[in-house]
């Protein structure tokens, strides 16, 4: 469980990134130095920050860029892409189409999912086939976002490696069989501007409370609108405030149950009072879609009964976990 926390730890990576693909990476005193900061963010708050990601700036913010225009454009024209069940749930949704523990979203979005061949996973990948509806407007829409799930990909496994030596694994702890053909969620997501009464905003929820699925988020926000909050132990709605170029990074269940409860998948949501559409690109990097997951040998060894208990938690299937959320998330 998150600590009472103040604020999220900023974490700068880019040691770990330098060394990743070497196999005495643990060995590296810069990145035992990143890895004990991992360790301490996911226990603590299960969020942070990351810095020295590689990622260009330039491409973070063509990214929201290009998603900013195309939420801009006439509703007419955004439900071409429209999401459907028959689509596989990948397309858009308007405002409130998406709902969080019954009550509806204040956001539009478009979702993608790592494209499923008909029958790879049988019936429980069934409801997630189909190709990704990408807008033909604006231009390169399509290209950019392919390219950035890409980056991302690989940067969520880079670390990931970095958070397995953190629970005194090896570094391919979440390769192989559990993540080696990783699955991958991306939301682009818009929340209109509040509206003020009395000169106070309104706190229309823009996503309720909820925590992520699956590994690893990768969050790419707007620099100048404070919208996402995350709460600590004592109840406490903390604010992310956005640090330019950085992605705010959260596990997610999977991470949790793999590592017998001693990472915290947390609690989090979206308000947005500023009165200026906030856009933001989630990125979350997941198991293999038919992944059994259940506590990590090591973890099981090395915390019996996770933190603070004796639970030792179930294991559960990536994709049934995931197909349960989609079909509940929606009010179509």
């Amino acid at each position: 469980m998150a600590t009472n926390f103040k604020s999220l730890p900023v974490i700068d990576i880019s040691r770990l990134l330098l060394k990743c693909d070497d196999p005495d990476m643990a060995e590296d005193v810069g990145v035992a130095e990143v890895v004990q900061q991992l360790d301490k963010a996911c226990r603590d708050a299960g969020f942070f920050y990351v810095i020295g990601h590689g990622i260009s700036e330039d491409v973070i913010n063509k990214v929201r860029e290009i998603t900013r225009e195309f939420f801009k454009l006439p509703y007419e024209e955004k439900l071409k892409i429209k999401m459907t069940p028959a689509a596989g749930y990948r397309g858009y949704q308007r405002i409130g189409e998406n709902v969080t523990k019954g009550i509806p979203d204040i956001h539009e979005a478009i979702d993608c999912y790592r494209e499923i061949k008909q029958g790879k996973y049988g019936d429980i990948g069934k409801v997630m086939e189909g190709p990704n509806q990408w807008p033909e407007n604006p231009q390169e829409f399509k290209e950019l976002m392919e390219e950035y799930i890409k980056l991302c990909t690989d940067l969520s496994r880079k670390i990931l490696r970095g958070i397995s030596l953190a629970l005194a694994g090896s570094p391919y702890e979440f390769e192989g069989k559990m993540a080696g053909d990783p699955f991958w969620v991306m939301r682009l997501i818009g929340y209109p501007g509040a509206e003020f009464t009395n000169g106070q905003p309104e706190n229309d929820i823009g996503c309720g409370a909820h925590t992520d699925y699956g590994l690893l988020t990768l969050v790419n926000q707007d620099d100048d609108k404070t919208a996402l909050q995350v709460r600590n132990l004592g109840g406490e709605w903390i604010s992310a405030i956005p640090i330019p170029g950085s992605f705010v990074c959260n596990i997610g269940d999977m991470l949790k149950i793999l590592s017998n409860g001693v990472y915290e998948s947390t609690l989090h949501r979206v308000i947005n009072n500023s009165p200026q559409y906030r856009v933001c690109v989630a990125f979350f990097y997941e198991t293999n879609f038919d992944a059994v997951v259940e506590p990590l040998d090591i973890c099981k060894q090395k915390y019996p009964g996770g933190r603070g208990g004796c639970q030792v938690f179930k294991r559960a299937v990536y994709g049934e976990h995931l197909v349960s959320k989609v079909q509940t998330n929606f009010a179509m």
